[in-house]
Formats: structure tokens, C-alpha cells, sequence
């Protein structure tokens, strides 16, 4: 069953929270933390703080993360973040685009980590893994927080439901991108103790969304603290890692789809020809074709749009063949494309789903791929399947929406 713990969270002052929340640290890039350098509160000064740094020091040098601890230190100093007296859980809400999803902040166990309570489906890259561990090491704290899901639980929404219907948040603003955040501090010992009691009794697994590499970075630092003799009775915070729980009937994962550079020596027509032996291929014309249905794909080659449709027979029926993620890999990036490995392969690139078809097709008109295909989303319940029968999904097989803001409740460890 799930083991989570509430925690003094460092949190920032309530009429400061809209400007130090910031996107997760790995959805944006150098260029753009560094148009956020001036705004002294912005938290991309301890996940990015390459920010401050000149552009020829190394993103991944010590230089870096004693920066990040150096700035993470003065807002602390500065009254801007300032930190629970009591261990609280936070209750998170996000809205966007009129759908609401509510998720409970706490630690989760980094024992549950690595006894498979807390279900994985990706592998994780060490390069990846090697960051984050030097930034919580440095900055001693998680500032990260780990996307997971959980089978609805009637015993746990209801507290959540109560405590937002009773209690102001603490914070309640709108983002530059229009998503809305509310958090409540949940602080109060018996609803503290209840919710902690109902995951252990009626929450018998999560499952992570998003954040492989930030809970595989915490269970490493754990790992070398216990070996250097730090934990005495397990309780100690870096045991834990900071999550936010969300029932499953409340998320929602777009497409990720894909642009590949080059057809791979053929013309467009030769691929068209090809793509018959797989697929029902039909020509949609100038209007982007975003699928509607699994095994439906879009695609746009040389300014047109097309449906192509997997034939029964050209795929298996396992959590992993089933998936369209995989039957594109398989019958085209791998068969046709000669694209085999899509982690490494230079000419193939992910475009998440919230950039819309417009996104896709942008790639392909002003010259930088050839080929773009669209997918229809990965539902939750087919990750919880792959992550159940212990297979890792294809890579960038799952897009979330909407991101946590970083920077609104920070672990210590």
C-alpha cells in the first residue's frame, strides 16, 4: 500500500506566489529561463540558475548548482519563501481551458520507489539522472515535483473535496498561459493523519505520469545518504520524495506526436506506396487530420494531409504492440524511414501535443522535416496496463497537461 508523509514545505510569501512559479525546469530551455533573468523573484534562478552565470559555463558544472543553492539561500533570506512550521499536506488545483484536476502534494516513499509500489514506465537517461542528483545534493532540496496517478479513491477525495469547500488557498492566481492554480494548506492533524492512513489502507499503488528522472534522481541521493550512514530510523526527509497525486478519472494526456527529417532516400509518392502495405491511406487535403480514434494517424507530406488507417494484422494485441506509439515506430519510422532508435536518432523529433496541428505542420513547411505524423493520445488506463505487467512505454509516448508550476512548495531533505 502507498506510504506518504506530509512535510514542512518552503513555500513562497502569498502575494509572491504568481511570480516565483515557474514551469518545470526540463519544458524549457536556456534561451527561454534566461528572458525571465531580470525578475529577481522568478524561481528558473534556482532550477535554471545557468541564468545568472555567463553563457559559456557548462549548464551541468558545479558552478552551476552552487548557484542554484546560492539563490534558492537568498530568497530565503529575502522573506520570499519562507517554510511550514508544521509537517501539511497541499492540495493543488489546475484549471485549463474549463477542466479542473485537484492533486494532493505530500512525500512519497522512496522505499515504495524501489519495491514497485510506485509503478514506472519509462527508462530513465543517466546523463539526466547525474543532473538532478548534483542540484538536490547542492541545494538540499527537491524543488522538482513528481506527476503521479492513482486509481480514484472515495476515502481520500472526500477530505481533499471538504477541506477545498471549508478553507481558503493560500494561493489563487491565473498564469501567463491562462492555466489557473489554487493551492490549500491542509494543516490540521487529523485530516493530516486520515489522509496519510487512507493511502495506506485503500491506495495500493501509484503510478508515475511524469517525472522519471526527478524520482530516479531522489531515490539515488537517498541511496548514497543511507550508505553514508545518514538515515537512522527512515524518517528523515530524504527518504521521500516530493509528488503530487492526482486521481486517474481526472487526467488527461494529449498526443505527442512526431516530424521526421528526411523520407529516407524515397519520394513522397514512393512513400505513399509503401505506407499501403500497412495502413489505409486516404488523402484528407489542406486540412490538418487530427485522429479521433485509436490506430487512426495523420500525416503531412508535401503540403497535403493524410488518414492513414493500421490494417488489422499489422500490429499485436500486448500492452506495448497494441499501442499506436509503437505501430508507428514499427511500421514506418523503423520499416520505412530507417529511424530505429528514437532516442538517439538525429532525425526524428517530438512535438507535444499542446502545440496543436499548427505545430506539426510549421515543421514541415518551412523545411526542417519532411514528414510530420500525428497520434491519438495514450489513455491513463493503458499506461496503468504497461506499468502493471512491468514494460516501459516507447519514448515520448505521453504528453501532460496542464504542468505544475515549480517553485509553489519546495521538499527539503
Amino acid at each position: 500500500m502507498a506510504n506518504i508523509t506530509p512535510f514542512r514545505g518552503l513555500r513562497p510569501v502569498q502575494h509572491l506566489a504568481p511570480q516565483v512559479a515557474t514551469l518545470p525546469y526540463d519544458v524549457v530551455s536556456v534561451a527561454e529561463a534566461r528572458e525571465f533573468r531580470k525578475q529577481p523573484n522568478n524561481f528558473y534562478h534556482v532550477t535554471r540558475s545557468e541564468i545568472d552565470l555567463p553563457e559559456s559555463v557548462d549548464v551541468h558544472s558545479q558552478q552551476v548548482y552552487d548557484k542554484a543553492k546560492e539563490n534558492l539561500d537568498a530568497m530565503v533570506a529575502a522573506g520570499i519563501l519562507i517554510q511550514d512550521s508544521e509537517p501539511c499536506y497541499y492540495i493543488y488545483e489546475l484549471v485549463m481551458n474549463g477542466r479542473s484536476q485537484t492533486g494532493l502534494v505530500c512525500g512519497t516513499s522512496i522505499d515504495d520507489y524501489n519495491n514497485g509500489i510506485v509503478k514506472k514506465h519509462e527508462f530513465t537517461r543517466p546523463e539526466k539522472e547525474k543532473d538532478r542528483i548534483n542540484h538536490i545534493t547542492t541545494t538540499g532540496a527537491q524543488t522538482g515535483v513528481v506527476f503521479l496517478a492513482y486509481n480514484d479513491c472515495e476515502s481520500v477525495q472526500t477530505i481533499i473535496d471538504n477541506w477545498k469547500r471549508d478553507h481558503a488557498p493560500v494561493y489563487d492566481f491565473v498564469a501567463e498561459d491562462g492555466i489557473a492554480h489554487k493551492i490549500w494548506v491542509m494543516n490540521e492533524y487529523a485530516k493530516v493523519a486520515s489522509i496519510t492512513h487512507n493511502f495506506a489502507t485503500d491506495v495500493p499503488c501509484t503510478y508515475i505520469a511524469d517525472g522519471h528522472h526527478r524520482a530516479a534522481s531522489a531515490a539515488r541521493v537517498c541511496k548514497e545518504m543511507r550508505d553514508n550512514g545518514y538515515s537512522v530510523d527512515g524518517s528523515e526527509g530524504f527518504n521521500y520524495f516530493i509528488t503530487c497525486i492526482f486521481p486517474a478519472s481526472q487526467c488527461k494526456i494529449l498526443d505527442y506526436n512526431r516530424v521526421a527529417k528526411d523520407l529516407n532516400g524515397m519520394t513522397a509518392e514512393m512513400l505513399l506506396q509503401k505506407l499501403e502495405a500497412e495502413f489505409t491511406v486516404t488523402a484528407v487535403g489542406k486540412e490538418a487530420f487530427k485522429p479521433e480514434q485509436i490506430h487512426d494517424f495523420g500525416m503531412y507530406l508535401g503540403g497535403t494531409w493524410y488518414k492513414l488507417t493500421a490494417r488489422e494484422g499489422s500490429y499485436t494485441n500486448d500492452p506495448i504492440g497494441i499501442l499506436d506509439v509503437t505501430i508507428l515506430q514499427n511500421n514506418v519510422l523503423s520499416k520505412l524511414l530507417n529511424i530505429h532508435d528514437p532516442r538517439t536518432d538525429k532525425r526524428v523529433d517530438f512535438v507535444g501535443g499542446i502545440r496543436g496541428m499548427a505545430g506539426l505542420q510549421h515543421r514541415v513547411d518551412n523545411g526542417d522535416m519532411a514528414v510530420a505524423f500525428s497520434l491519438y493520445p495514450v489513455s491513463i488506463q493503458q499506461l496503468f496496463d504497461i506499468a502493471d505487467s512491468g514494460n516501459v512505454m516507447p519514448p515520448k509516448s505521453t504528453w501532460f497537461e496542464p504542468k505544475l508550476r515549480d517553485g509553489l512548495v519546495v521538499y527539503m531533505i
